[in-house]
């Protein structure tokens, strides 16, 4: 299975991926991570957080992009070079998150493309946007 090359793609292409953000995934992250802040694993410390209870890590949400970019467009064989993030609003344990991205730069001769990327919740929420630069596979 290879995904799509640089003559295939074409501006304003678009893919996306849906997926519902556990308490499994969470705990998975952390211990991959190392990353143990009590506002993604403590709920009696998060509670008394701003955000009022435990919160996803910001980068599992955004590995989400990669499933997009990875899988979908251009697909598999692609090599991820780039991201660039602003997270907006928290991801909280059961979120649906559906991550977008759309083709908004190619450049043939270097064959690499630059994808604009949004992560919307459920209720239509941004919570992650940014834009990623890939090299399709030849």
């Amino acid at each position: 299975m290879i995904g799509k090359n640089i003559t295939q793609i074409n501006l304003g292409d678009k893919a996306s991926f849906e997926k519902t953000i556990t308490e499994t995934d969470v705990y998975l992250y952390a211990g991959i991570t190392g990353d143990l802040n009590p506002a993604h694993i403590n709920q009696v410390a998060a509670e008394k957080s701003m955000f009022k209870g435990r919160i996803a890590h910001g980068m599992l949400t955004a590995g989400l992009i990669s499933t997009v970019l990875g899988m979908y467009l251009p697909g598999p064989g692609t090599i991820y070079l780039g991201q660039e993030l602003k997270f907006l609003a928290p991801v909280k344990f059961g979120d649906t998150i559906k991550v977008e991205a759309e083709v908004i730069e190619k450049k043939e001769e270097k064959n690499r493309i630059k994808l604009k990327t949004i992560c919307t919740n459920q209720d239509g929420v941004i919570v992650l946007q940014g834009i990623a630069t890939v090299m399709p596979p030849k």
